[in-house]
């Protein structure tokens, strides 16, 4: 017999052909956030306890995340609002692992969002997000790996 579905996830994953130190500081400082991600601007740096804001072209008008853990160089996690939501406040949660791969010449990113309700709207809410963080792992790697910004000009 098979459980029921109560809530939704997804997990996607990324090498980096960067140290992993370097890679999560390209997620950590809002500076370099910024140049590859957060279209709009991020503001403050991704350490335990913040409050930091993010903006997007997409999604225009800085929102708030929430940083409930950070240890460098290994892992992050962020709430934020989310729709369709199973968490407390209406939040999703996203855990960012960054694991050395080939002795700390490449960097294996994983990006875990949890949190959706097994509904149409949850699954509309997790399906865009999945796209969202998997656009980031791209962003990310061309930034680092050749200094581009794959999203300029992408959304607006």
């Amino acid at each position: 017999m098979t459980g029921s579905l109560t809530e939704l996830s997804f997990t996607v994953s990324g090498r980096i052909a960067r140290p992993r130190a370097e890679v999560y500081e390209a997620v950590a400082d809002p500076a370099q956030l910024s140049r590859y991600f957060t279209t709009g601007g991020a503001q403050g740096r991704l350490e335990p306890g913040a409050q930091v804001t993010w903006d997007f072209h997409d999604f225009p008008g800085a929102f708030p995340v929430t940083v409930a853990e950070a240890d460098p160089p290994h892992r992050i996690v962020i709430e934020w609002d989310g729709e369709a939501t199973t968490g407390d406040g209406g939040n999703t949660r996203v855990v960012f692992e960054f694991e050395s791969i080939d002795d700390d010449t490449r960097t294996l990113v994983t990006i875990t969002e949890t949190s959706w309700q097994p509904t149409p709207e949850g699954a509309r809410a997790a399906f865009g997000n999945c796209e969202g963080w998997t656009g980031m792992l791209a962003a990310l790697k061309i930034w680092l790996e050749h200094g581009i910004n794959l999203r300029e000009g992408f959304y607006k």
